[in-house]
């Protein structure tokens, strides 16, 4: 389970900076196109599930070695999720809070992953 976690982080580092990389893009032209969503769905998945897998670690008695590797990870959830409760309803300025808060959540969820393998 372990592996999975550790596979499943670097899934949402990858994911994470496609879609934050695609939103700014997206954007600035004007034109997000019909797969963002989904990619931006994908992150906010990603993160759910690899909480999940820390939980079931945690559960196991398995232990970071570093604590910061939970406020991250808490953080980077709490990051992907909070433009649902704050963005506008329009929806250039809607991406824009998206794909930001998708870019600091992979930027906490590297962290992290650099915390967990200390």
């Amino acid at each position: 389970m372990l592996t999975a976690h550790a596979l499943v982080g670097l899934a949402v580092i990858a994911a994470a900076a496609v879609a934050a990389v695609w939103g700014s893009v997206g954007y600035r032209r004007r034109a997000a196109g019909r797969a963002l969503p989904h990619v931006l769905s994908l992150v906010q998945t990603l993160l759910v599930a690899q909480v999940g897998l820390g939980l079931l670690l945690l559960s196991d008695g398995r232990r970071a070695q570093d604590e910061l590797h939970y406020v991250y990870g808490t953080l980077a959830l709490a990051a992907v999720l909070a433009p649902w409760f704050y963005a506008p309803r329009d929806w250039r300025p809607r991406l824009l809070w998206f794909a930001v808060a998708t870019l600091l959540a992979g930027a906490l969820a590297t962290r992290a992953y650099l915390t967990g393998r200390a």
